[in-house]
């Protein structure tokens, strides 16, 4: 079965691209490649139960295992030492990476109390598209009496044959992200 918004972005999307940026070729078109999800978890370093339970709760928001992360190298500051769990990651791709992204644009964000739209300005100079969330319980999964710590968690969308950044924000703009006001 094909995901909703690879439905959209077949049959509605590519021809709006084509059209408002004169591309001939379809193969021009700016298209998803991964979504990665990366929850950084502070607290690991004292107790690892806040880790995995991170990281059940990200499997039960993408549907797919996560990956711990381990610190590269030593930083004293933050009293970390190399190799230690610092975090966990997701990466996205092909179907679950639309359901995830259709999930995401049309439940989760809409549930965020006073939600006035995601930022114009998170696109980097490859027309990647970074988004910070500061809980994890605006996902319909997770259930709020048995959230053991609320966590935020870092999306970021690749997006792959952008030329421009205009043309990345098109793209997300045509799949629905409620890009808020400047």
């Amino acid at each position: 079965m094909t995901p909703n918004l690879l439905e959209k972005y077949r049959k509605e999307i590519i021809p709006a691209m084509q059209e408002k940026f004169q591309l001939k070729n379809k193969l021009a078109i700016p298209m998803l490649e991964k979504i990665v999800i990366n929850m950084g978890v502070a607290s690991a370093r004292e107790d690892i139960k806040t880790l995995e339970k991170a990281m059940e709760e990200l499997a039960v928001i993408t549907g797919q295992k996560p990956v711990m992360r381990r610190a590269k190298k030593a930083i004293a500051n933050f009293k970390i030492r190399k190799n230690l769990p610092v975090g966990c990651k997701v990466t996205l791709r092909k179907t679950i990476m639309y359901e995830f992204l259709d999930r995401l644009i049309n439940v989760a964000l809409p549930r965020i109390r006073d939600f006035r739209g995601v930022s114009l300005d998170s696109f980097d100079e490859a027309g990647n598209y970074s988004l910070g969330i500061s809980e994890q319980n605006i996902f319909p999964e997770i259930e709020y009496d048995k959230i053991y710590r609320p966590q935020g968690m870092d999306i970021t969308i690749v997006i792959k044959r952008a030329k421009s950044v205009e043309q990345a924000r098109e793209l997300l703009r045509l799949f629905g992200m409620p890009f808020g006001t400047k």
